[in-house]
């Protein structure tokens, strides 16, 4: 900027100031690359001109626009319409992607009049930032019309037609575009192919996911078949990201260990892939494995870091995380805070999950809602509803459908009806929130765990919702409390057709049975289950046990080797000492799981119920 001081000074002293080139050139510099960006200087300059040209307005509007205060773009694109100039097809695309910044959908139909009035909707230019805003704004249906306009449809319009798409959560639509952009003759680039590989992983589509992949190949686009030189690092991450959500970890990470390069994204997206997946052990090690190489960790690696140790179940490891995070500052950011409240209630920590969610500087609703829920959810029912109280009185958030959950999930717990109907009626009442599925589940559990059946069966009959498997089993959960045996038959009947209900019902029909000594029952129910359900069931449970000790063997020595570079050791002060205790419960856990797993033939051969030995065990 020195050098550009210095320039502006030549051209004030030569007289070369009063030429409106030389000007927008230096408006220019200060307004297109981020490095030199100066905006509050070019608005100086711009404010010495008397009579700008339409180039110097577009300059400064482009500026701003790519901004943080996209705003200021639209200020000045009404000061520009105010004193009579006339925005060309290079002033339009810069206001439209403004207003796709800031989401401003009145101001962007408002240009969009103007453009069809100037004539300037024939521009392909114009037009594909049109469908570009109103993608953005979430106005699909006005995109497609948009869409359907534009003069001819190049890779440029399918492509924000399908990112649109995509970025709406229409995955499938997305998909179907790329077929009829295909059919038409249109090829695609990277970029499409991008969107197109992530709305396959959003939607958990195999088949289309290695779909896509064969067509990379086909087309040359397969980073894996170029050169180190030419390898795209983010085409290879988004196949990498989309095997991760399908659930194909062994493909994800065979990709994963064949790029020639690696970004932070990459590693976020294996960690975040095993993290989703439920393998906390690999999600660990990998983390591991990129600190050992050096590269910082972000938001993004933290909360599946942090989602991993709740997976572990393991409150030492969340606490060791906790403390990295501390360090790298990141605690600050509410995301985090509020994943760390999740990981400690889930963890059986309710007083550092407290600790941390008082410790946040602003509560949104999310925080509030966590800190609930995962109180609620583990034994603490009254402490969640005191702060709901809290929530509702300092009034800084207000409560939505997932907190009144929570809320509904406490009074199940702690067998409070009323209260839990007061809530019920208030979320509709108060907030003007339709309950759902879920919730009439929640209330049909207060009612049937409190012998209240004829309320519940009644709530049952007129909620404007078809019941579920949830619904029938909070009806027989309270059936097994009171030995309802009538209602169990009745529900037995309703549900013997569905082919949608999970093993759980059935479960819970054999238990009612079977400690009724209906043992015919019983062996009908055990019947109509498919045998694999339960295998599969046991085997999983097996596992499980027997990767315990091997899980918090390596995660001990993985901690142990990083504690060794931490810069403020005291944080991890009595992190072994934990360890060895965790260890220690973790080998007794295992042995007696062992002993659990070999005595599981008899027990099942004795027609013990499986509920029974799960919770049990």
């Amino acid at each position: 900027m020195v050098e550009l001081n210095q320039l502006h000074g030549l051209m004030i002293k030569s007289s070369v100031i009063r030429n409106v080139i030389p000007l927008s050139r230096l408006i220019d510099f200060c307004t297109t690359c981020p490095e030199t960006m100066n905006l509050s200087y070019a608005r100086s300059v711009f404010e010495s001109i008397d009579c700008p040209s339409v180039y110097i307005w577009n300059s400064m509007i482009r500026g701003y626009s790519n901004s943080p205060n996209p705003d200021k773009a639209l200020i000045f694109y009404q000061e520009m319409l105010r004193k009579g100039y006339s925005p060309d097809y290079f002033t339009f695309p810069y206001v439209l992607k403004a207003c796709s910044g800031l989401r401003d959908i009145q101001f962007g139909s408002c240009v969009h009049g103007f453009v069809v009035k100037t004539g300037f909707e024939l521009n392909m230019y114009v037009s594909t930032c049109l469908l570009h805003m109103y993608m953005c704004c979430a106005e699909v249906n006005w995109g497609l019309r948009v869409f359907e306009d534009i003069p001819k449809w190049n890779v440029v319009a399918w492509g924000s037609l399908i990112s649109g798409f995509v970025n709406n959560n229409r995955f499938s639509d997305a998909i179907e575009a790329f077929r009829e952009m295909q059919s038409i003759g249109v090829k695609p680039n990277e970029t499409i192919m991008v969107d197109l590989l992530v709305a396959c992983g959003r939607c958990k589509d195999i088949a289309a996911g290695k779909w896509f992949h064969w067509f990379l190949q086909e087309v040359g686009f397969d980073p894996y078949c170029q050169s180190k030189f030419e390898f795209n690092v983010i085409l290879a991450t988004s196949l990498i990201d989309m095997y991760a959500k399908c659930g194909d970890m062994r493909t994800a990470r065979y990709l994963f260990d064949g790029m020639p390069e690696r970004n932070l994204v990459s590693w976020n997206s294996i960690i975040t892939g095993y993290s989703q997946n439920g393998d906390a052990e690999e999600a660990m090690c990998t983390f591991s494995d990129m600190l050992d190489l050096g590269i910082a960790p972000d938001k993004v690696t933290f909360l599946s870091v942090i989602r991993a140790s709740m997976i572990q179940g393991c409150s030492q490891l969340g606490q060791t995380i906790h403390a990295y995070v501390s360090k790298t500052g990141f605690v600050k950011d509410a995301a985090i805070v509020c994943a760390l409240v999740n990981m400690y209630a889930k963890t059986g920590d309710a007083e550092s999950a407290k600790k941390m969610f008082e410790d946040l500087e602003k509560k949104d609703t999310i925080a509030w809602t966590v800190v609930i829920i995962g109180l609620a959810s583990h034994g603490h029912g009254n402490e969640a509803l005191s702060i709901f109280q809290r929530m509702q009185e300092e009034g800084n958030a207000t409560p939505d459908g997932i907190t009144y959950l929570g809320v509904l999930y406490a009074c199940s717990h702690i067998g409070l009806v009323e209260e839990g109907q007061r809530y019920f009626a208030e979320m509709r009442d108060l907030y003007g929130l339709e309950p759902t599925v879920e919730h009439y589940g929640c209330m049909v559990d207060i009612l049937s765990r409190a012998g209240r059946f004829e309320e519940a069966e009644r709530l049952v009959k007129t909620m404007p919702v078809q019941p579920n498997a949830n619904i029938w089993g909070a009806l027989l959960n309270g059936c097994e409390i009171h030995e309802n045996l009538d209602l169990a038959d009745r529900i037995r009947s309703m549900v013997a057709e569905s082919e949608e209900l999970g093993s759980g019902i059935y479960i819970l029909l054999s238990n009612i049975y079977a400690r009724a000594g209906r043992w015919a029952d019983v062996k009908l129910i055990r019947e109509s289950m498919k045998s694999k359900r339960v295998d599969k069931l046991l085997e999983s449970l097996k596992l499980k046990y027997k990767k315990s000790w091997t899980k918090l063997s390596k995660l001990k020595q993985e901690l142990e080797h990083h504690q060794e570079t931490q810069p403020e050791p005291n944080l991890m002060k009595g992190f072994e000492l934990k360890q060895e205790k965790e260890l220690a419960v973790a080998a007794a856990k295992f042995a007696e799981c062992q002993r659990t797993i070999a005595s599981l033939g008899q027990r099942l051969q004795s027609l013990a119920t499986l509920e029974d030995f799960l919770i049990e065990s």
